[in-house]
């Protein structure tokens, strides 16, 4: 059985889907071992709720010693679901090819420092896009510059707007996560 660490930062609904894919059988031979946030919020309830053992380490000076102190030896793949915390460098080649990310635009665009959430879908929808999508990659000290295990595109709709582009985003990375999950754990 692989272990499986999640860090989080919001409400947690990649969290819960990677928990009802596993529970499906989608992901193979895996189990969420952990739960991570870096802020009081509702994935620490999600993996309450789904009895999986969750901690709270709050962002600031030690954030990340604390993070690598918490994260059992045994864990063979980090998934940050909506986990907001740049990762230092030191952690991030540590466990180099065993941490990834789900990002909400297709990489190498609209990556890098200040690109999360509505900051990605204004800034496709202000440069006159054609299209959007979401991007599964695995994370290097480079802020979203990790080789992309998975991506999938699609057309924007006349008159898209940050908020609509947010529901569509959130539907392909429901579908394209768990995929790119049991893809690296089970190759």
């Amino acid at each position: 059985m692989k272990n499986i660490v999640v860090l989080v930062s919001g409400s947690g609904t990649n969290l819960q889907r990677i928990i009802d894919t596993i529970d499906e059988g989608a992901i193979r031979n895996a189990k969420i071992s952990l739960v991570v946030a870096d802020r009081d919020c509702y994935g620490l309830e999600r993996a309450k709720k789904h009895t999986i053992d969750h901690v709270l380490i709050p962002r600031g000076k030690h954030f990340s010693s604390e993070l690598d102190k918490a994260i059992p030896e045994h864990t063979d793949l980090i998934v940050l679901a909506g986990f907001l915390s740049i990762l230092k460098p030191k952690f991030c080649e540590k466990w180099s090819g065993k941490i990834i990310n789900v990002h909400p635009a297709l990489l190498p665009k609209y990556g890098g420092k200040g690109m999360w959430g509505h900051h990605v879908h204004h800034a496709v929808i202000e440069a006159g896009e054609k299209e959007s999508g979401v991007s599964v990659h695995f994370v290097t000290p480079g802020i979203d510059e990790g080789e992309i295990i998975m991506q999938k595109s699609f057309p924007l709709n006349e008159g898209e707007t940050p908020e609509t582009l947010a529901e569509r985003i959130h539907e392909v990375e429901y579908e394209i996560f768990p995929e790119a999950i049991d893809r690296v754990l089970n190759p």
